[in-house]
């Protein structure tokens, strides 16, 4: 290549956007000229066209006088471009942000393709900002899920999800391989909650709805059975009695809040049913109808001694019992 013209200081969606409106303009522009005219290498010209190819721009190459020509189909360049504002840019970073619980899945190999389409298309007054915006926003993830281990029943699921297939899968109960089991399910829904996904769905084996952690699907047949959506089903309705993702009989829980943390309660929707009452110490009691035993317990002592059961009276006995066996464990004289 020879001297050609200076480098452009923009990032690869600027020079991606040159690109596309340079193949526009053409009949056909060889690797060559590209380079001449952007005045970058020619392994730099292939990963722009390889970038532009996989945002779905529908590129072709063909031969021309000895030299490999590249062009769009015809009409393309009638197609209107994105155009996107700063303020979109940056919300649009800040939900992909939000899904990096998702990494290791098939979700979040579109995500970066979704990406890479909306880069090709920015205007290039903007490509020095993406790199500054990625980092308006930082996800803080603790207990993150290990999607890779399932990256292909994954993919097989959210087909059956989109074509509403009928599947059967392996899943693992209890993390040990002898906990295995196979359940025929119409995939209904697929949750997410507390940084995790969970599929909502029809066990046929067990005639009810049943809600599966996805990282615990260990293989997922998909049938060529198609199933029909119950007439009426809303899956925000699903779990509206639930306290999580658990769905079983409500139950009427009243909780006191210390003083110390009776924002949590004041501030926070918790459940739909919820009321919330002052007391004169500033402590607050907060009442709720719901179902999920083993979340609520969870939920209760994760504030420890600052939230008091007050009802039902087996919740308090359940929880007075875990407090019991923690002051055990923690006393001064339990060997270490």
């Amino acid at each position: 290549m020879g001297q050609g013209r200076p480098g452009k200081k923009y990032s690869q969606a600027g020079r991606v956007h040159d690109l596309i409106r340079l193949i526009e303009t053409r009949h056909g522009i060889s690797a060559e000229e590209i380079a001449e005219e952007g005045g970058v290498t020619r392994r730099t010209v292939y990963r722009d066209l390889a970038a532009i190819q996989e945002a779905g721009y529908p590129l072709v190459s063909e031969w021309d006088n000895g030299r490999k020509c590249y062009r769009f189909l015809t009409r393309f360049k009638d197609v209107p471009p994105i155009s996107f504002s700063l303020d979109e840019l940056m919300t649009l970073h800040f939900l992909r942000s939000q899904l990096d619980f998702l990494k290791g899945s098939p979700f979040a190999d579109d995500l970066e393709t979704i990406f890479r389409k909306i880069n090709s298309v920015l205007p290039p007054r903007y490509a020095a900002h993406l790199e500054r915006i990625a980092q308006v926003s930082l996800p803080l993830l603790q207990g993150g899920r290990d999607y890779s281990k399932v990256f292909e029943p994954l993919r097989r699921l959210r087909e059956a999800l989109i074509y509403q297939y009928r599947i059967t899968i392996t899943y693992d109960r209890r993390g040990k391989d002898s906990a295995l089991s196979e359940y025929r399910i119409d995939p209904y829904t697929l949750l997410f909650y507390r940084g995790g996904l969970y599929l909502l769905g029809y066990a046929h084996n067990r005639k009810a709805l049943r809600t599966f952690a996805v990282e615990r699907i260990m293989a997922v047949e998909v049938e060529k059975e198609r199933f029909e959506l119950p007439e009426g089903y809303i899956p925000e309705e699903q779990l509206q009695h639930a306290f999580g993702i658990v769905e079983e009989a409500a139950m009427k829980i009243r909780l006191r809040f210390s003083p110390t943390l009776a924002h949590v309660a004041r501030e926070r929707l918790w459940h739909p049913t919820q009321t919330v009452v002052e007391g004169e110490d500033g402590s607050v009691v907060l009442s709720f109808e719901a179902g999920g035993r083993m979340e609520i317990v969870s939920w209760i002592l994760s504030h420890g001694a600052h939230v008091e059961v007050l009802e039902p009276a087996d919740l308090r006995e359940e929880i007075r019992r875990v407090a019991q066996n923690l002051a055990q464990i923690y006393r001064p004289d339990c060997p270490r």
